[in-house]
């Protein structure tokens, strides 16, 4: 309401200006409606305040008759109780509840308050649910309508006070606005542009000095006329020099870097922040504002030297951050559009001092805020200065060099120097340990970079990815959002940069493996990203962003080896690259759930151990050696790195262990298999000795498991039991699988004749069945199968018998191992008296043991030959056979 009281106020006055017809009039009747809206706001709110005032004492008067009844009442009563003691206290007992003594309150007139509350008796219940002597007070009337409180006000306006002073104001409000409608008319407000220019800035200096002279009393009020006053000023010069050309470039730039001058020594003297970042802006664009298109780049650098060299020297007093970090972003701002548009490589000794000088007064600036904040304060690093100004110095510093390499080392030396020696100082003192930290870890992501320096010009990443891990670093340590936010945004930006350039430079001649610029970059990358992963995963939040962050520096780690072996290794070697990558891998994963007890780590160095499984099959189809040449190199990095990763996932919890565990004895199994059948190769042997040695290293392996576990325990030992069990049924399926593919094998054992069930193949698959049996009368064995023991047996033995007598038909007989082997009259009739004896046995045993399922296998094997006789055989051999 009071807002559209004065918009009304300034259309009136602008109407009644406005019947003039002359603009100058406008404006009066504009500025004459505003100051008559604020004054009648101003009696509005008076008038509402003076009418709740008057409410209030009406209530307590009302009040007040009703608080002494209730007083004076309970003094009749104590009298009456102390003239009969005995009967109400009786009566108290018998009758009446206890009542809680309730206390009247006093309100206070001078403050509108409720005093402290003055004691009184109990009074018995009443049966209304109020006390007859509580009168609540009446509620508050709302506030009158706005236009009757209009018309009150008007009428005491002209009523009340002193009226002939009002009216007097009024007629002189008329008598001037008639004086300058009659000056205008005359034509005598039309000044000279100098002399207006002139009055405004003169208007303005009045202005800054009446705010001066009302800093103490009303300080905000003070600051605020400075300000608005120092902004006209500087308005008035770009006027003057741009719009009306009545100064020179020189004079204009002067009187602007005096009003610079003056708001910050006006900032500083009354301690006020606005002022000092008005005078900043105005600083900052004095130069874009007087422009002369010259584009002397020493003399803007010079001048923006000077600026910095200001805001240097009030962070000297005044810990003022927004300050620091507006000089900060305005210096580099600009001189990097200058680099983009107009640098040059000759112009490099005229720019590279300027860099520096922002570079050491952005360092120097840090170390004075930290020196003024308070130890307790939360900010005490400006995270932003300490780690973006080396940032942002260096990629320009990158790019006056033109990605020069060594100077560009060197210039990482330098700074990792500097950082050093400022870590130094800084980390004793108690208030600055926290600065130092930060400086420390730019000394240490600064000396790590000079590496990959030296060795290319790839220094935009590594630079966003250590500078982003730094600031995760500082924004946790500091509980703040956004250096978490800007470091995770730098890591992802460097691994755009990185592979921007990869996708579109050339590697050069980079021909040294692991000590080339890509492999370093990518490692320093996911460093960055396991550095992040940790800082997170040790926080108190604990949050799912320390997971995503290791997966993705793994990802890196692993994309940055398989280049390398891609780029380096030859196609004929590169499986055993793989593996000793991977075995190494392995090995860091471990080293490191040993230090930060990380599930992620664990199933990283497990995943590791176990993709050797599909790497030793890859051996078998690239012909390379398991146990020779550089396979045997391989292999025994692979032994040591899984060694020392299974001893380090001893004290982990849940099934990685038993993962990697199984993965260590799957490795070894297939690559010893593989290694026996290359040798097999090697002598020319035949195929029944190739599946044979083949399936060895899996027989060997499963009884070991069932007999000797402790010579495959080591290094997990007694924990190996846990996971004995789930090892003895993968290697049970395994190795019934390779007895059921072996039914399909002819089993040539050349050079040596065949002989049935004293042939490789037969006598592998006897082995399994051994170790079937052995396996199934084991305790990890589930008992449902156990039960199942004799059937289980009964059919593999019978199968391996009927396949044995058909491979001793191909071998003995000279009948092809094909389809036409079942046509064949000697196999048939092989089967049927094998099975008649079988048949035979069955029954034989069966009865004499007492054993009836025994004795019905037989009886039912016999039927089965019976059947076969007059279907199969009647066919081949005719009624008489």
């Amino acid at each position: 309401m009071g807002f559209m009281i004065v918009i009304a106020c300034c259309f009136a006055g602008m109407v009644i200006g406005g019947m003039s017809g002359s603009d100058s009039m406008v404006a009066v009747g504009f500025f004459f409606g505003l100051a008559s809206g604020l004054m009648l706001l101003r009696l509005r709110n008076l008038s509402a305040r003076v009418d709740a005032l008057r409410n209030d004492v009406d209530a307590l008067r009302l009040a007040q008759p009703t608080e002494r009844a209730s007083m004076s009442r309970p003094s009749r009563e104590d009298s009456a109780t102390s003239a009969t003691p005995s009967r109400p206290a009786v009566a108290a007992q018998t009758t009446e509840p206890s009542v809680p003594a309730w206390t009247a309150p006093v309100i206070d007139l001078r403050t509108d308050e409720a005093a402290p509350p003055l004691p009184v008796a109990p009074l018995p219940p009443a049966p209304s649910t109020r006390p007859p002597h509580m009168v609540v007070p009446p509620r508050r009337p709302s506030g009158p309508d706005p236009f009757e409180s209009a018309i009150t006000w008007v009428k005491r306006w002209f009523s009340e006070g002193n009226v002939p002073v009002k009216i007097g104001m009024l007629v002189l409000f008329a008598g001037v606005a008639a004086l300058l409608k009659y000056a205008s008319d005359q034509g005598w407000l039309t000044l000279p542009i100098e002399l207006r220019i002139a009055g405004i800035a003169l208007a303005a200096i009045g202005a800054l000095v009446f705010g001066w002279h009302e800093r103490d009393r009303r300080r905000s009020f003070g600051l605020s006329l400075q300000g608005g006053a120092i902004g006209v000023l500087l308005m008035t010069v770009f006027a003057a020099f741009r719009l009306y050309h009545l100064l020179p470039p020189t004079a204009a730039f002067a009187l602007m870097l005096v009003l610079v001058a003056g708001t910050g020594v006006l900032a500083v003297l009354q301690d006020a922040l606005a002022l000092a970042v008005l005078g900043i802006l105005a600083g900052f664009a004095a130069p874009i504002l007087i422009s002369t298109g010259s584009g002397d780049h020493v003399v803007l650098f010079s001048y923006y030297a000077l600026l910095n060299l200001a805001i240097f020297a009030i962070a000297w007093v005044r810990p003022w951050r927004a300050l620091n970090l507006l000089g900060f972003v305005f210096t580099f701002a600009i001189g990097t559009a200058w680099g983009v548009l107009s640098y040059r490589t000759e112009l490099f000794a005229s720019t590279e001092p300027f860099l520096l000088i922002y570079f050491a007064i952005y360092l120097a600036v840090p170390i004075l805020y930290a020196r003024k904040r308070e130890p307790t304060q939360r900010d005490i690093v400006d995270g932003t200065l300490v780690f973006g100004n080396p940032l942002i110095a260096f990629a320009l510093h990158a790019g006056l060099l033109d990605g020069a390499r060594m100077p560009l080392a060197y210039s990482a030396l330098a700074l990792a120097a500097i950082y050093a020696l400022l870590a130094w100082q800084l980390m004793p003192r108690e208030r600055m340990r926290v600065l130092g930290e930060s400086f420390a870890v730019l000394a240490v992501g600064f000396a790590t970079l000079a590496v990959p320096l030296a060795l290319s010009a790839r220094s935009t990443a590594c630079t966003f990815a250590l500078e982003g891990a730094a600031l995760v670093w500082l924004g946790l340590r500091q509980q703040r959002v956004l250096p978490q936010v800007s470091g995770l945004l730098l890591q992802a930006l460097a691994a755009l940069a990185f592979v921007f350039a990869l996708s579109f430079g050339t590697h050069g001649n980079e021909a040294t493996p692991l000590a080339n610029s890509v492999f370093i970059s990518a490692v320093l990358i996911a460093a960055a990203a396991f550095v992040s992963a940790w800082l997170y995963a040790r926080s108190a939040s604990r949050t799912p962003l320390a997971l995503l962050l290791y997966l993705w520096g793994l990802a890196w780690w692993l994309g940055a080896g398989l280049h390398e072996i891609d780029r380096f290794v030859p196609e004929l070697l590169q499986v055993q690259a793989l593996l000793a990558f991977f075995a190494l891998s392995a090995a860091l994963a471990a080293l490191a759930f040993a230090r930060t007890a990380a599930t992620a780590t664990a199933w990283t160095s497990a995943l590791a151990l176990a993709i050797a499984v599909p790497l030793v099959f890859l051996f078998g189809d690239a012909g390379a050696r398991p146990f020779a040449g550089w396979g045997l190199a391989a292999f025994a990095t692979y032994a040591t790195a899984g060694y020392f990763a299974l001893h380090a996932l001893r004290e982990a919890r849940g099934p990685v262990t038993a993962f990697a565990q199984m993965g260590w004895v799957w490795t070894w199994t297939f690559a010893f298999a593989l290694a026996l059948r290359q040798f097999g190769q090697d002598g020319h042997l035949g195929v029944g000795w190739l599946d044979a040695l083949t399936t060895l290293p899996l027989l060997a392996a499963w009884a070991i498991t069932l007999m000797r576990p402790l010579w495959i325990a080591p290094p997990l030992v007694t924990r190996f039991d846990e996971y004995r069990g789930v090892l003895l049924g993968l290697q049970a399926i395994v190795v019934s699988c390779t007895f059921v593919l072996l039914f399909w094998e002819a089993g040539d054992n050349a050079p040596l004749p065949f002989i049935p069930l004293l042939n490789p193949v037969e006598l592998v698959q006897l082995g399994i069945l051994a170790c079937a049996a052995r396996w199934l009368i084991d305790s990890a064995v589930p008992v449902e199968l156990a039960q199942r023991r004799g059937a289980v047996l009964a059919v593999a033995g019978f199968a391996f018998i009927t396949v044995a007598t058909l491979r001793a038909a191909h071998h003995l007989g000279g009948v092809a191992w094909d389809a036409q082997l079942w046509d064949s009259n000697l196999a048939q009739t092989s089967l049927t008296m094998v099975w008649s004896v079988l048949g035979v046995l069955g029954w034989v045993l069966g009865s004499r043991r007492g054993q009836r399922v025994l004795w019905l296998a037989g009886a039912v094997l016999m039927g089965v030959v019976l059947a076969k006789l007059l279907l199969v055989d009647r066919m081949h051999l005719g009624n008489l056979f």
